[in-house]
């Protein structure tokens, strides 16, 4: 039986869950020594737990690709299974950049993959992906393919900002890039200015995109965005941003800094929000290197409007925002 707001994987971050066709489910995440990525799968929601980890990439001994391998997504798009991922370079290691792998079968659990490189922007876009970018995402709506992801801007210690355009390849942009999100709000400023950790769930004609807000510590929480999907998705007036966040820390559940999500769907086709938290506010150490940060696992109800509610009191089911 499923546990939700529990450690579900332990010391597993940046969690990505995919129910996929051939009846399995993939799991990838940041591991803590950030050296490569895993994948388990199994053919149940539950079963991930112990499933089998195996790594299908290592990081480079050295140059880019050889540090910080961050936040791995698995996606089945353009008629092939990929992976998006972040990686650094050991002799600039916040050089960090946005890369994608291919699997070379359809099996991404058995065959191998390869590296296409770093994604890369449309000809007219001088900026994407020029600065520390990282934790993209992709989704499907209307036919098209588009990617959002998290890119710095500014001087100092910058700015993360979340960018969205359509996609033309796996590895490449179509358009340029639309600014879809600045942290505005306070919650969304504690230690960095931060908006990264975009995440897609569709639901009854509308799009909600989650992302994650602030430093990695306690203060790491959920914010949203929502659109109709038959909207133009590249208008950042057809989105709208909730003036508070969605899902935060909370000392009754033992749950700190919960963030970096996706969405998935159990065996009964219930809505999943796969997430990572700490269960202890203390953090020993820089919070980025601290290994403490657990998958966990939400079942996602719905208000009245038919809007996600994310609440992590089982029985009481309110969407009301959780004290800090």
């Amino acid at each position: 039986m499923l546990t939700y707001n529990k450690p579900f994987i332990f010391q597993r971050a940046d969690p990505y869950v995919v129910k996929a066709d051939d009846g399995y489910y993939y799991f990838t995440a940041s591991v803590p020594a950030y050296d490569g990525i895993i994948l388990r799968r199994s053919r149940t929601l539950e079963g991930l737990t112990g499933a089998q980890e195996i790594y299908v990439w290592h990081r480079h001994a050295s140059g880019p690709q050889s540090i910080h391998i961050w936040a791995p997504e698995l996606h089945k798009l353009f008629g092939g299974w990929y992976i998006y991922y972040a990686a650094g370079d050991k002799d600039d290691i916040w050089n960090i950049r946005p890369y994608v792998l291919r699997c070379r079968g359809e099996n991404p659990y058995e065959d191998t993959w390869e590296e296409l490189g770093p994604m890369k922007a449309c000809e007219e876009d001088e900026f994407s992906f020029t600065q520390f970018s990282l934790d993209a995402t992709v989704f499907e709506n209307n036919g098209k393919q588009y990617m959002v992801w998290a890119e710095k801007v500014g001087s100092g210690r910058q700015i993360s900002n979340l960018y969205i355009a359509k996609m033309a390849a796996p590895d490449r942009l179509a358009t340029c890039q639309v600014l879809l999100s600045t942290p505005d709000y306070e919650w969304e400023r504690h230690g960095f200015w931060v908006n990264e950790g975009p995440s897609v769930l569709k639901h009854e004609g509308r799009i909600y995109l989650t992302y994650s807000a602030s430093d990695t510590g306690p203060a790491y929480c959920v914010g949203m965005l929502s659109a109709d999907e038959k909207s133009n998705l590249l208008d950042p007036g057809s989105w709208k941003k909730n003036r508070e966040p969605v899902l935060a820390s909370c000392p009754k559940y033992s749950i700190f800094g919960p963030g970096h999500d996706c969405f998935t769907e159990d065996e009964r086709g219930n809505t999943i929000l796969v997430y990572h938290a700490r269960t202890r506010p203390e953090i020993e150490g820089d919070p980025l290197y601290n290994p403490n940060r657990h998958t966990m696992l939400m079942k996602v109800r719905w208000d009245e409007k038919g809007e996600p509610v994310f609440s992590l009191d089982e029985k009481e089911g309110s969407g009301k925002k959780p004290d800090v």
